[in-house]
């Protein structure tokens, strides 16, 4: 069997790698340079606890089991997961019985530690806390992750058992008979044929993807969440997930705890009509708000002196305001995953289980377990998070651990060496394997020398060098040469 997965984020690499455990052949297909570089990099990266939707939801039923799944991730792919727990605050008895009603919900979901806590122990958990707030639903079960390393470190493993990626490359087109997906043309002009199972994993554009082969689904609609993120000065503000009453357009503007020891502010959620690059702006009215609700919530957060940026994220979502995760009828062996908006990073990996080993089966797909299925990668070094001793060790067995290129997350230029031979391919492929470019300075002194390690490991010249997308060079060639 030969299964093709489009789209390169959380979804579509946890289906990768999910497929990669049976039998026959699994080809991921991302257009851009690198993995994880939509909707998955520009979220909130919280592990929810699965209080908010209907029980009857696929994202209700997803979430819960994916949240669940996370640990196994952790053991597995090494990827970073902190159940650091939330709270849903509420001022009042009018507000209080909304958490109420969030309790029964996320009992019925089977939401594991969650209760509602008074005034004295919400000022314990939170202390910092505004002091307008009486009562709060604790969820322990919460969590944060970073997306981009599950999409990451998902598709390295399935690569180690057997997948194909490829990066830089879009399906435009394909070849349909008698009713099936025979095979699909990229835009570089490769054929990849003979093809069994096509998913649709695309985010933003499933609609679009879909398109292509005549299939009906409902159309996306897009929302974005714009974003201010803090430094580690903030940090001892926030202890945990903090989150007003969620509303009709989501779960509100938060403040909360980053992996890397940051703080996060957001989102906005502003309707949009299409998707274009000029979207993913932040807007002056939407950072004023982000900032505002954040004071609501810890009155001390807002200094201008903690801020190291702002960013925009888009989420999409149909107006059935569930995921669409549907076999087509017009085509047998196409199965579409959108409408992916919160809680889809949670509810990721159970997407993966459901599509297939549900999905599958029920379109006359027979899956034969692999025997040498290997579902463990080895665990990234990071020398930050090193003893002496141990890095002592390393430098003497690579010199190039000693040489430090990212100086606010001290970084070296042998963890920047392993990330490109891991798949990264632009300076922000680098920044997202390793933190070099996320701390303070945001690149500004050590996107340069990443781009000249880029150059030489993979033999370009620096002119060829991108930031993220094919347009974004960072140099233009050489001035000697133009005078």
């Amino acid at each position: 069997m030969r299964s093709v997965v489009i789209g390169g984020g959380v979804i579509g690499t946890l289906i990768a790698r999910q497929l990669s455990k049976f039998e026959g052949e699994v080809i991921l297909i991302e257009k851009r340079e690198d993995l994880g570089q939509g909707i998955t990099k520009a979220n909130s990266a919280i592990i929810h606890g699965g209080y908010d939707d209907p029980p009857a939801s696929l994202r209700g039923r997803l979430c819960a089991r994916g949240n669940e799944l996370y640990d196994r991730l952790a053991r597995e792919l090494k990827v970073p997961v902190n159940r650091i727990g939330s709270i849903v605050v509420a001022r009042n008895e009018e507000e209080l019985k909304k958490l109420e009603e969030l309790l029964v919900n996320g009992q019925a979901n089977g939401v594991r530690d969650l209760r509602i806590v008074g005034r004295e122990e919400l000022h314990e958990l939170e202390p910092a806390i505004s002091s307008v707030f009486n009562y709060a639903l604790y969820c322990g079960s919460a969590g944060i992750t970073e997306p981009w390393m599950v999409a990451i470190a998902a598709s390295i493993n399935a690569a180690r058992n057997g997948a194909e990626i490829i990066t830089g490359d879009g399906v435009v087109g394909g070849r349909v008979e008698e009713g099936s997906i025979k095979s699909l043309r990229l835009a570089s002009g490769r054929e990849i044929k003979n093809i069994d199972i096509v998913i649709n994993a695309t985010g933003l554009f499933y609609e679009k993807v879909a398109r292509l082969f005549d299939v009906e689904v409902p159309p996306v609609k897009l929302r974005r969440g714009e974003y201010i993120l803090l430094d580690k000065r903030a940090s001892d503000l926030v202890r945990r997930i903090v989150f007003p009453l969620p509303t009709a357009s989501g779960k509100g503007r938060l403040v909360l705890p980053t992996i890397d020891g940051g703080v996060l502010l957001g989102p906005t959620s502003e309707e949009l009509q299409d998707f274009t690059p000029q979207e993913l702006k932040t807007t002056a009215e939407g950072l004023y708000s982000v900032r505002q609700s954040g004071k609501e919530l810890i009155p001390g957060i807002d200094s201008p002196q903690w801020y190291v940026k702002s960013f925009a994220g888009i989420r999409p979502e149909s107006s059935g305001k569930d995921f669409y995760i549907k076999a087509a009828c017009e085509i047998d062996n196409f199965i579409t995953v959108g409408a992916i908006r919160s809680p889809g990073l949670t509810a990721a990996p159970a997407i993966a289980e459901y599509v297939v080993l549900e999905l599958l089966p029920s379109i006359g797909v027979s899956l034969e377990e692999k025997r040498n299925f290997d579902p463990f990668i080895e665990e990234q070094t990071r020398i930050k998070e090193l003893p002496f001793e141990a890095i002592s060790s390393l430098i003497e067995s690579d010199p190039l651990y000693g040489k430090i290129i990212c100086q606010c997350n001290e970084v070296s230029e042998a963890e920047i060496v392993q990330s490109i031979r891991d798949g990264a391919r632009t300076i922000d492929g680098v920044k997202f394997r390793t933190r070099a470019g996320f701390g303070r300075c945001q690149g500004g002194f050590c996107s340069w020398k990443i781009a000249s390690i880029l150059s030489r490991e993979l033999g370009k010249d620096l002119s060829e060098i991108r930031q993220n997308v094919p347009e974004s060079w960072i140099t233009d060639g050489k001035v000697r040469e133009r005078c």
